[in-house]
């Protein structure tokens, strides 16, 4: 196996998509998931969109994000037929490393609640669930 990385491109958005879908990874195409946005969110310099290759087939994806007090992890998603390889502790890595040139000391992982494989992920990569936590949010739309 031969796995490279890169970082992603609104070429690639075909392509992040297809791998949430068949990661099982929920999105909003018409919300915050849609070409327009992501193209926004692309060309931030706080925010990195990572991918994975085996040659040209992208089988992993995470984009890192730093508010200016956390860097936050969200949306990665490796393909079924490559789980259990260490590609998501890999993309874990990469997201680190991104966060940290950009200052953040403190990172973060949004998981949701049965995603179990994301969890083990995050606790071998030395993350600790704070059970103290809720997640709040506000939508603009039921899209976002």
């Amino acid at each position: 196996m031969n796995i490279s990385t890169r970082r992603l491109s609104i070429a690639d958005y075909d392509d992040i998509l297809r791998l949430w879908s068949v990661s099982g990874l929920p999105h909003k195409p018409l919300g915050r998931d849609s070409r327009e946005s992501m193209t926004r969110e692309m060309l931030l310099p706080q925010c990195r969109y990572f991918g994975l290759f085996d040659g040209e087939t992208m089988v992993g994806v995470a984009i890192a994000s730093y508010d200016g007090r956390r860097g936050w992890l969200n949306r990665m998603a490796v393909h079924p037929d490559y789980r259990g390889r260490g590609l998501a502790g890999q993309l874990i890595r990469e997201c680190e490393e991104f966060l940290e040139s950009q200052g953040a000391v403190v990172m973060a992982g949004l998981i949701e609640e049965l995603n179990t494989p994301s969890m083990a992920c995050f606790t071998k990569a030395g993350y600790e669930c704070l059970s103290t936590i809720k997640y709040f949010a506000k939508r603009r739309s039921s899209q976002s």
